[in-house]
């Protein structure tokens, strides 16, 4: 069996897998390079930086860890072992953010197989969820695959968060530069990047809601009484933590779409936190990454995203 960097077809497998994984605002800020036939580097894409709303790179980085787990996903599914290192050489190559290599042919499981079958199938769903509650069983899955990648996934109160949510986004709102960058990435019409707005969802019909506010919602609706919200946490908050929390963030997604749980994201406290440059007291699971909203949803289509030949360098 030939390695899955040997050929153009193999890498653009790849590619194209990582390519679906989920991104701040749908910005996508990851670019790979082949490495002979051996490995694959992880770059992180700086001309798709938030640098209003994500001054020190948090974001960029868990969205990067999410199209890593992708990546490592589709190396397995392909028969090779993925053998991962992050943030390879710092100081020279900062935006290097992993390096996975492919020594070895190594047969798949079927559990990897099944997830790796669920990224097209993925969905952030913005919309109103079934009035339902998502089973322990469910949540206790969901916390494994948190897990299994260094990360935690605690419950959480829905009504003090959602206060916490809605005050953090009026503040933001006030942001001039927040707001122009929010704007920059909602476009009506975009073809392979951002959120449009068929993918933006309703605004809530009353306050607080349990979604996110784009500026460009064309109608309201009811959601669901009862959201539940979930914190993705990791022991640390620095790069590399961000990064682990990025493909924790992913398997748990992954896992969720299996059990048909879909899933958004209440992002603004976590956004404040990082443009007033603050780090929040620590909870005893970790350091706060993600805000999920979990639940029953209807079928929504997917964001547009980049083709897998822009996500390829070339050059030296």
């Amino acid at each position: 069996m030939s390695s899955p960097l040997a050929t153009d077809l193999g890498v653009r497998r790849l590619l194209t897998a990582a390519g679906q994984a989920p991104s701040v605002h749908n910005t996508q800020p990851w670019r790979f390079r082949v490495v002979g036939r051996e490995a694959i580097e992880l770059l992180a894409d700086r001309d798709r930086w938030l640098r209003v709303s994500d001054p020190r790179g948090r974001s960029l980085r868990v969205s990067c860890g999410a199209a890593l787990f992708n990546l490592r996903l589709a190396v397995r599914v392909a028969g090779w072992e993925p053998l991962t290192r992050l943030l390879p050489s710092p100081q020279e190559r900062p935006d290097l953010l992993a390096t996975v290599r492919v020594p070895r042919a190594s047969r798949p499981s079927r559990a990897e197989r099944d997830l790796y079958s669920f990224i097209g199938v993925r969905r952030t769903n913005r919309y109103p969820y079934e009035d339902r509650s998502v089973p322990g069983e469910v949540l206790d899955d969901l916390r494994t695959a948190a897990s299994a990648e260094g990360a935690a996934l605690f419950t959480t109160d829905p009504a003090d968060l959602l206060d916490y949510v809605a005050i953090a986004e009026e503040r933001l709102a006030a942001d001039r530069g927040y707001r122009a960058e929010l704007a920059a990435w909602t476009m009506p019409k975009a073809r392979h990047d951002g959120v449009p707005g068929y993918v933006q969802g309703p605004r809530g019909a009353k306050d607080p809601s349990p979604t996110r506010d784009f500026g460009r919602h064309e109608h309201t609706a009811r959601f669901e009484p009862h959201p539940q919200l979930a914190v993705l946490a990791t022991p640390g908050d620095g790069p590399r933590d961000w990064l682990r929390a990025g493909q924790a963030l992913q398997r748990v997604l992954l896992t969720a779409t299996m059990h048909g749980v879909s899933a958004s994201f209440l992002n603004q406290p976590l956004d404040l936190r990082d443009i007033l440059r603050r780090t929040d007291p620590r909870h005893p699971l970790g350091h706060p990454q993600m805000i999920i909203r979990f639940g029953y949803g209807p079928s929504v289509p997917r964001a547009p995203r980049r083709p897998a030949t822009e996500l390829e360098i070339t050059s030296a």
